[in-house]
């Protein structure tokens, strides 16, 4: 995975080569899934929710330029691979869910795991996690329609957030950076997640009558 999927394809940091070689990531896998844990792909892990492909993980946390002193925001725990690839490469994580019994497997995995710095909330992370701002990174891995507003609130000076941007179908990855200007924007790749729900997002899908 590492050699054909990352490195291959322009992953060159290699702290988190390291760590998504050794990262066990079939333990995040539903039964059923595990064989096909280590190919490039997403993957469903229930709620209409996906575990993303090793390379979008790797691509996004390599862009956020961690040095491992880093205060981080992960909107969108889901299963909680890319939480424990934070996890290993920076100080501590702040990751919010939506979904109750996602947040909640994800948690219990990640604690049986022996990760003892992340901190865990259940809530829409359309609107960030403001009582724990500003951060250093913010990663939102679910698309938005556009930049939501806590980014530019929670985030300090200098600081970096990675995340999809586009419609409910389609988006492009953007790594902004906040200056005294504002967000300089640069846009990564094209990309497809599913969408970023809250009040802060899209609004959810009423069930059909």
């Amino acid at each position: 995975m590492v050699e054909e999927q990352l490195r291959a394809r322009g992953i060159h940091e290699p702290h988190l080569l390291r760590i998504m070689g050794a990262m066990p990531r079939h333990l995040f896998m539903d039964k059923g899934l595990e064989a096909r844990a280590y190919s490039d792909h997403a993957l469903p892990i229930g709620a209409d929710q996906t575990i993303s492909q090793p390379f979008m993980v790797a691509l996004m946390t390599q862009a956020l330029d961690l040095t491992g002193d880093e205060k981080i925001l992960e909107i969108g725990t889901g299963s909680g691979y890319q939480t424990a690839i934070l996890a290993e490469l920076a100080e501590r994580v702040f990751t919010v869910e939506r979904i109750p019994p996602i947040a909640t497997e994800a948690r219990e995995r990640l604690e049986s795991m022996g990760y003892s710095n992340i901190v865990f909330r259940t809530a829409d992370g359309s609107l960030g996690w403001r009582d724990m701002s500003p951060f250093d990174r913010i990663l939102i891995t679910a698309g938005a329609p556009r930049v939501p507003a806590f980014v530019a609130a929670q985030l300090r000076e200098g600081g970096v957030a990675v995340l999809p941007v586009g419609t409910d179908q389609k988006q492009a990855l953007v790594k902004l950076v906040r200056t005294e200007q504002g967000l300089q924007k640069k846009v990564l790749t094209g990309c497809t997640f599913v969408p970023l729900i809250g009040r802060g997002g899209w609004e959810a899908k009423k069930p059909a009558p």
